[in-house]
């Protein structure tokens, strides 16, 4: 398949026969241009079937992500990310570590505005919550963390963001 788009020319993954990768280290994680950049907008991402392997028992982990941002100037290509997520199966790490490097793999190649990314292990009532963006006063973080269900609005006035 040729992408005639050139914001997805540079793509390697889409629309290709890719065998997923064996390790997070070795997947490519792929992103597009923002095609409304200057927006505020939320961007979205469940992962129902996360897997990974305990470190200490080699069992599988399965848990329920969630991953939300708001973009800049890059939004992740879905494939490439599945393909990603898909390379923690025969990972060993605990479900901590894998919240962890998956958001911060996702701050670096994105630079989003904003992120945050949940994981609910299925086994336990697990719950982790990882926010990524610019700094603000721990008054300020509270007000906005102890809404049951803050709106993307919510988080844009909380962040700043313009709203264009």
């Amino acid at each position: 398949m040729t992408h005639s788009n050139n914001n997805t020319e540079h793509l390697t993954q889409l629309g290709q026969h890719v065998a997923a990768p064996t390790t997070p280290e070795e997947a490519i994680l792929e992103r597009i241009a923002n095609p409304h950049p200057g927006k505020s907008y939320m961007v979205r991402l469940t992962v129902p079937e996360f897997t990974s392997l305990c470190p200490i028992t080699s069992q599988p982990d399965f848990a329920h992500i969630v991953i939300d941002y708001i973009p800049k100037d890059w939004l992740i290509e879905s494939k490439s990310l599945k393909l990603y997520l898909t390379s923690f199966r025969n990972h060993g790490a605990f479900h901590e570590a894998c919240t962890l490097t998956i958001a911060t793999t996702l701050v670096d190649r994105l630079s989003p505005l904003w992120l945050e990314s949940a994981l609910i292990g299925t086994h336990a009532v697990v719950y982790q919550l990882m926010f990524f963006g610019k700094p603000v006063p721990l008054r300020k973080a509270f007000g906005l963390l102890n809404k049951k269900y803050p709106s993307i609005v919510d988080v844009a006035n909380f962040m700043n963001v313009p709203n264009s």
